[in-house]
């Protein structure tokens, strides 16, 4: 097999599952985002929906909980030799925790044109005020992440909009 395309199924199989995450935190009435993040042997070591409904925390982000839980297994806050695989385009905080952990790699599969700073608002990776280099793919099954963002908020504005008792 073609090292590339070894590559883009390895991104593709974390990304799925991912989105099974991002599914379940929608399903619970949270915006529908999910992360993975893997170590540098391709093993599991941490996985998160968004929370913030659920746990009433403004920081309860999927990346957040994501690696914070990853820091936990690996007893270090430095996730140099870590992936992070999230659905959707990580938030100015998010963004910020990511920089912080010194993460090896970010992918995610689609761009957020209201609040994404990796490449589409704004450029964290690459500001002045970044101490590191992130190293950044994006759209890996982009079309997926976007139609099951997009199918969860036509369905939150149908529910908002049917009359109540």
């Amino acid at each position: 097999m073609l090292p590339n395309l070894s590559l883009y199924r390895t991104h593709q199989h974390w990304m799925k599952l991912a989105l099974e995450l991002a599914q379940e935190a929608g399903k619970a009435g949270d915006v529908p985002v999910g992360a993975v993040i893997i170590d540098e042997h391709q093993k599991l070591i941490a996985q998160a929906s968004n929370r913030k409904e659920r746990d009433k925390d403004p920081t309860a982000h999927a990346e957040i909980l994501a690696l914070q839980q990853a820091s936990q297994v690996l007893k270090t806050w430095h996730l140099n030799d870590c992936t992070l695989y999230v659905t959707l385009e990580p938030c100015p905080m998010c963004a910020g925790a990511i920089i912080q952990s010194r993460l090896g790699l970010l992918i995610y599969g689609v761009d957020d044109p209201k609040s994404g700073v990796i490449r589409t608002v704004a450029n964290f990776p690459d500001s002045a005020f970044s101490n590191h280099r992130l190293s950044v793919i994006t759209g890996v099954m982009e079309s997926a992440c976007r139609s099951q963002l997009q199918e969860w908020f036509v369905q939150k504005r149908h529910q908002s909009n049917l009359p109540s008792g």
